[in-house]
Parts: C-alpha cells; structure tokens; sequence
C-alpha cells in the first residue's frame, strides 16, 4: 500500500469558557488535522494539539515539517505495517509531533484498509470508562464544575488540576469532594508546579485530602530521588511530562514507578502500545492520558485505551465536552461514565469535511 494523496488541515474548536492550564489560557483549542490516501483507495486521518509549551510546534511549523521532511520519505514506504512505518520514521531525529501525527494516520489507515476498527484488531473493550479534568479556577467554581459534570455523565473518577499554591489544592480538594461524595475517585495532577524538596509534604497532604494518586508534583526523572520519593509517598505517583519515550517508561520501572501517563496524542499509537508491552508485565499502573483531544482524536486515543485493565484509572480523554464545536458528524453518548466505541473502521468516515473547512485556521 503506497501514498497516492495528502493534505493537512489546520483549525481551532473554541471553548464554552477561557481555560487556564498551568502555562497558558486559551479560548479554543488549536489542533491540526493530517488526511492520508494510499493507491488501492483507503483514507486514514488522525489529529493533534498544537501548543508550542505542549508538544513543540505551532500549527505552521508542524505543517512545514510534514510537508517537507517526512511526506517524502513516507512515499518511499509500504504502508502496510504502520509500526514498520514509524520506524523508518524514527531514523529522523527529534519532531516528535510530526511522527505522532503521521503514525496515528497510518494506524487509521491500516484500519480502513483491513475493514476493521482498531480496538477490534487489538482486542480491546467496546465500553470504555472515562473521566473528567477539572480545570485550575478558585475551588467553589470547581466544585461547581465536578458536580455538574458527574450529575450529567456519571463520571465515578475526576482528575483534580492542581499547582494553585498547597492551600488552594487543599481547598479545591475539600470543596470537590463536598460537592460530589464519597464515592467519586479523586486524584490530582500538580503539572510540576511545586519544587522537589515541597513533593513529600505536597503528596502527603493530598493523600490526607482524599486523592488516591498525585500526577507530576513536581518535574520527575528517572533517578534515585523519585524511587525515594514514591516509596515514601502514602499513594502512586503518576509520571506523566517525564516519561516521553520508550526508554524513559523502561527508567522510571526500574526506578519502580507505580503508574504511568502513556499518551497516543503525544507519543503516538505504536509507541504507546510498545510502552504498554514494557509496563504491563512490571505491574504498573496506566492510564491513558489527555492531550487536549477534540472528539475525533478521543475516538483515535480510545482505540488504545479500550486495551488497558479495565481495574486502572480511566481514560481522561473527554475534554472535548469543554469545546462548543466538533468537526465529527457524531459523537457516541457518555452514559454512566463510560463510552461504547463505534465499529467505523476508520475515523475518516466520521469527519465533517463542511465543519472542517468553516473552523480553518
């Protein structure tokens, strides 16, 4: 199967209110969508977020890197075998994005090509269970927000956006909890916000505020200190900016890491499934993380996560019901915290080319 056709689409799908992650706030969301067409007819498309704090790239950068570095090499390659193609891929240094982008759309491909959705092809679970992250804003108004969002989706897990300051996450941590009971699960991603020598006492007081695991308190590195530091801390620490390659999962396990963020819209579908190879037999934890998914890549990043222990923490792949617009024809209903993923071989079928094309960038 070769490369007869392709092109790159760059939009942004606004927000029902301004979002602060813990480097920047924004009004939408700015993503890129990359379209492939073989020789034999088959379409695969994938999509991706596009912040430069985030992965690197801005839209016009990453477009110039596709179009210049890496579609040419990718019409040398049989595409039947799209880990065979981000291999070849991989003899490219650095442009992580760009090989995240072009391997999710192989992957599609291939799924249109064989007639089959992925989460089929691998096994996978068509109920999917999910969760929902409450972004960084004082802690009554995200109260408000976890309450509202578990009443309307049944979400049995929220992921707590902290590095307020140690008071505020407490606050957050109490008023949440008051809103939406006992029997929600809560556990909060700090994005590195605090120092090193402020993790122990930050991971504690989370834990004692109810959080069953603590993301990223502080920038973690495959090292002695982190093994120190889970082995003293109350809950699992989930590594997530720290841990971007392969090599990097393979480090924090031997560091005995207890659960890790393995991200298809940032990594990649065959470097999130090779991660998976490696930390299943440890025993470690996974969840598949959020990457600022419009529904399209939720749908592209469900296919991985149908495949992980349905005991772990959910996917947190649902925050395309912060945006206002979608450039899918169809979004399945989330109904008791959980999603049933479409039998559509490939999400290409899905897109809404009109949409698309009014929301260009």
């Amino acid at each position: 199967m070769r490369l007869a056709n392709a092109s790159l689409h760059a939009y942004r799908l606004p927000y029902d209110r301004p979002v602060r992650w813990s480097d920047i706030v924004e009004e939408a969301a700015p993503l890129v969508l990359l379209r492939l067409q073989s020789d034999s007819g088959a379409v695969g498309v994938a999509e991706i977020t596009v912040k430069p704090t985030w992965c690197g790239v801005t839209a016009r950068s990453l477009i110039a890197s596709i179009e210049e570095v890496f579609l040419p090499r990718i019409k040398m390659l049989d595409l039947d075998d799209p880990e065979e193609v981000r291999s070849a891929l991989d003899g490219i240094p650095e442009n992580q994005a760009a090989k995240t982008l072009v391997d999710n759309a192989c992957w599609d491909l291939h799924a249109n090509a064989v007639g089959k959705a992925l989460w089929r092809e691998w096994g996978g679970r068509r109920k999917v269970e999910l969760s929902w992250a409450v972004t960084r804003q004082a802690p009554a108004a995200m109260a408000d927000e976890a309450a509202r969002m578990v009443d309307r989706y049944g979400f049995g897990t929220l992921k707590i956006k902290g590095g307020q300051g140690v008071e505020v996450d407490i606050a957050g941590m109490r008023e949440i909890r008051a809103a939406v009971g006992d029997a929600v699960r809560l556990y909060v991603d700090a994005n590195g916000a605090y120092r090193f020598d402020q993790a122990r006492d930050y991971v504690r007081a989370m834990a004692d505020a109810g959080a069953a695991m603590v993301e990223d308190p502080c920038a973690l590195v495959p090292d002695e200190a982190f093994r120190k530091l889970q082995q003293d801390s109350p809950v699992p620490l989930l590594v997530d900016f720290g841990c971007a390659t392969r090599r990097d999962a393979a480090l924090f396990l031997e560091r005995q890491a207890r659960a890790l963020s393995l991200k298809p819209g940032r990594f990649g579908l065959s470097d999130v499934r090779a991660m998976q190879r490696i930390v299943a037999p440890a025993g470690c934890a996974m969840v598949a993380g959020l990457m600022g998914e419009s529904a399209l890549g939720t749908l592209a990043a469900l296919q991985f996560a149908s495949t992980l222990p349905a005991s772990g923490l959910p996917a947190e792949l649902t925050w395309y019901l912060a945006m206002t617009e979608q450039i899918v024809t169809g979004m399945p209903d989330i109904i008791g915290g959980a999603i049933e993923l479409p039998e559509a071989a490939s999400l290409a079928s899905l897109v809404d080319w009109g949409a698309l094309q009014r929301l260009a960038s």
